[in-house]
């Protein structure tokens, strides 16, 4: 079996198809059970603001593909030929390297995007859950989460976690003529929510108000950063008095819609900055074609977060390092355990050899005290498993995805041994 990827990010798909591609909590059950397919054995999915990708261990690469491109379509409502081009794959290594660079931050619209590594986990505890992940992607996942946590800890690349919210402040900051002293409303009491309050109130706003569906949430956020609370019945009234609002609810439908931005800026001088920084929009895009309004979404923070993107080259390099180390380890301990059934026939045969020597020199050695006896045994156990070290290391180096079965098929031929399992 292969690990198999096949997915639609930022990269390539509008932030409309993100969103009638992207599954809610609901969601899950109905796409792990259309996952019970023949061509496929083990199936994660991941699905984030950025993008929705599902891992499967799979048979062979034309049956995985068709499976995972239906499933993503039926499960989600769209027409295989929108989806087609938006499409990319990645096979075993690539699958297990873009993985690594995704818990890393390294493939994210925000480099170093701080949800995304907790995102990596709960996916798999999910299909855990739902029984659709198995030994093949529970190890992987295990190792993608260990790669985004030496990437944190060892570069500079997750020290900056609010970084989404910072590019949107800078902007909001230009349209404003800054922000110092300005009136804030932050729709959502999650992450994001948080890491907008604090940005926010490092950047010197006046009046800022947390709203939220669940006021004891709202009320909790807004206690730990001296704001205001509410919920969201308060939302129209505190549209027409802010002077920006920070949405990142993550709610299936949207929160602001463009009539209420129109009702709240009717008869207003002052301009009106809208940060949408929720998949799906939290905002009508109508909003942006309102006098006085400027709409910044996901889309439009493409262009700020590649120019930061571009001063943190050196530690991406590192990031990217790291991802190749993690890569290449996992690459070995699957090799490993794919020839773990010729490697202990290799060794079983090792120990048969040094028990018919010992036995056929028995009469040689009688002579020998029991520490002399045991020191000829342990000579000849050393020269055996020396003589068999070097071959196996080579083994495991040499054989790369697809090799596995004829190199082992070979040295057991050469050794006259039948190991047990596939």
């Amino acid at each position: 079996m292969a690990i198999f990827a096949l997915g639609v990010s930022h990269r390539r798909a509008t932030v409309d198809l993100l969103e009638r591609l992207a599954f809610t909590n609901d969601d899950y059950v109905k796409a792990y059970r259309r996952a019970d397919d023949e061509a496929i054995q083990e199936t994660v999915i991941l699905s984030t603001c950025n993008r929705v990708e599902v891992y499967s261990s799979v048979q062979a690469y034309h049956a995985g593909f068709q499976s995972l491109h239906r499933l993503l379509c039926e499960s989600r409502g769209v027409d295989p030929d929108e989806l087609a081009e938006h499409l990319y794959s990645h096979w075993e290594d690539g699958a297990v390297e873009h993985l690594f660079s995704v818990a890393s931050g390294l493939d994210s619209m925000v480099l170093g995007e701080p949800q995304i590594l907790s995102q990596v986990r709960e996916a798999h505890r999910r299909a855990e859950a739902e029984k659709a992940s198995g030994p093949r992607l529970t190890a992987l996942f295990h190792a993608a989460a260990r790669t985004g946590r030496r990437v944190r800890t060892e570069t500079a690349i997750g020290a900056a976690p609010d970084a989404f919210v910072n590019a949107g402040a800078d902007l909001a900051a230009e349209a404003l003529g800054g922000l110092e002293g300005k009136t804030a409303v932050v729709v959502g009491a999650g992450l994001m929510s948080s890491l907008a309050v604090k940005r926010l109130r490092a950047r010197g706003v006046g009046t800022l108000r947390v709203l939220n569906r669940s006021l004891e949430r709202a009320r909790a956020l807004a206690e730990r950063t001296g704001a205001e609370h509410d919920d969201l019945e308060a939302l129209p009234g505190s549209l027409a008095n802010a002077d920006l609002v920070v949405s990142a609810t993550g709610a299936a439908g949207l929160m602001i819609t463009a009539e209420a931005v129109r009702a709240a800026t009717k008869g207003r001088g002052a301009p009106l900055f809208l940060l949408d920084l929720a998949v799906p929009r939290d905002v009508e895009p109508a909003a942006a074609g309102i006098g006085g309004v400027r709409l910044v979404d996901i889309d439009g923070l493409r262009e700020a977060l590649a120019e930061r993107a571009a001063d943190t080259a050196a530690d991406i390099r590192r990031a990217q390092a790291i991802v190749t180390d993690e890569v290449h380890r996992f690459a070995v301990r699957r090799r490993s355990e794919r020839l773990a059934p010729l490697l202990h026939a290799l060794h079983e045969r090792g120990d048969a050899v040094v028990a018919s020597e010992l036995e056929r020199f028995r009469s040689e050695l009688s002579s020998l005290t029991p520490d002399e006896r045991a020191a000829v045994e342990t000579l000849a156990r050393g020269i055996v498993a020396k003589l068999l070290h070097d071959p196996i290391v080579r083994l495991k180096e040499l054989s790369v995805p697809g090799t596995e079965n004829a190199r082992a098929k070979l040295i057991a031929d050469v050794f006259g041994i039948e190991p047990d399992g596939p």
